[in-house]
């Protein structure tokens, strides 16, 4: 019992010391930034183009160490793509971690992160970042409480418990009204975009290092087969893209739904919950486009949505190798 608590003492701690390293990596890059911003202005007495600054708070799709289901490790993630085909590269400081549900993305600790992230002044070059980017719900759901959401298949149910589920759903809710909150008292203007992930299916196929999968052992468990278990995974996600849409109808919240569902098919998925790299960079698209950011397949001109500004003006480095769940 000791020795558990010791080894998740040392996992909390690891995480925080990895993310004040973030922190302190994004300032240099900020830095280095505005110092190339200001030279350039001076030399031809013309301003460059400003990147975006963001702040990442998310799940592994913001954090997915490794290339597929390879043990190759750099990252392949949303953030990795945003970085390697927006022109310019958005300068992104980030808190998302491997594994967390909304409910540990929104926690004391996590919070407490969050707001110091938003109030060093030093992170933001005009105060505050352009944007919040946000990758949350999905570990509420998949992994081994996945069957709680799930009726037995005895011939009398069709897969997804609507009332159970509409529980989970209302708890991911709380935990965006709560970024809201915070958002509005030490970031007030600030517009935040969430994606709403894409249609997995359920293969079996987890992560390296034993890690997952993610939904056919509930669905097994729970006596689905393999096709009504893709159906019963879209029912949800379907759900979880009302919930955020309903969010975003609410003009207060300045919130918004990068529309992401429908872009994969199975040949872009490492395993049931994570794109491969391709996968995540077709998400990255869209995730750019809903920023109004130039990317190597479009132009922030011709984009339909473009990033809201704030009144007060406009590297997650990978230490640790391993990855875990979503």
């Amino acid at each position: 019992m000791q020795e558990d608590l010791f080894i998740n003492q040392r996992h909390r701690k690891a995480i925080n010391d990895e993310l004040d390293d973030r922190e302190k990596e994004h300032q240099k890059i900020v830095a280095q930034h505005e110092a190339l911003f200001e030279a350039t202005r001076t030399l031809t007495g013309k301003a460059a183009i400003k990147p975006k600054y963001l702040l990442a708070i998310g799940d592994s799709w913001y954090d997915y160490p490794i290339q597929g289901n390879s043990l190759v490790f750099i990252p392949s993630d949303i953030l990795a793509q945003l970085k390697q085909i927006c022109d310019p590269a958005p300068i992104i400081l980030s808190s998302a971690h491997r594994g967390d549900a909304s409910t540990i993305e929104m926690s004391l600790p996590k919070q407490e992160k969050i707001i110091q992230f938003l109030t060093h002044k030093q992170n933001w070059p005009n105060g505050k970042p352009d944007a919040i980017i946000v990758s949350a719900g999905g570990n509420d759901v998949a992994g081994n409480s996945f069957c709680i959401f799930l009726d037995f298949n005895d011939g009398r149910h069709t897969g997804l418990n609507q009332a159970r589920y509409a529980g989970v759903l209302n708890l991911v809710r709380a935990c965006y009204l709560d970024l809201f909150a915070v958002r509005d008292r030490y970031a007030s203007g600030v517009p935040i975009y969430a994606h709403c992930y894409d249609f997995p299916t359920p293969s079996g196929i987890g992560a390296p290092c034993g890690i997952g999968p993610w939904l056919w052992p509930s669905l097994q468990f729970c006596n689905w087969s393999k096709s009504t278990g893709k159906q019963i995974a879209h029912d949800a996600l379907a759900k979880f893209k009302d919930m955020l849409d309903d969010l975003a109808s609410v003009p207060a919240n300045n919130f918004h739904v990068v529309p992401t569902q429908g872009t994969l098919n199975d040949q872009h998925w490492a395993n049931e919950l994570h794109p491969d790299p391709t996968g995540f960079r077709m998400i990255a698209r869209k995730v750019a486009d809903s920023l109004g950011i130039d990317h190597d397949q479009g132009s922030a001109l011709a984009a339909k949505a473009t990033i809201p500004q704030s009144p007060a003006g406009p590297t997650a480095s990978v230490k640790t190798a391993k990855a875990s769940g979503k």
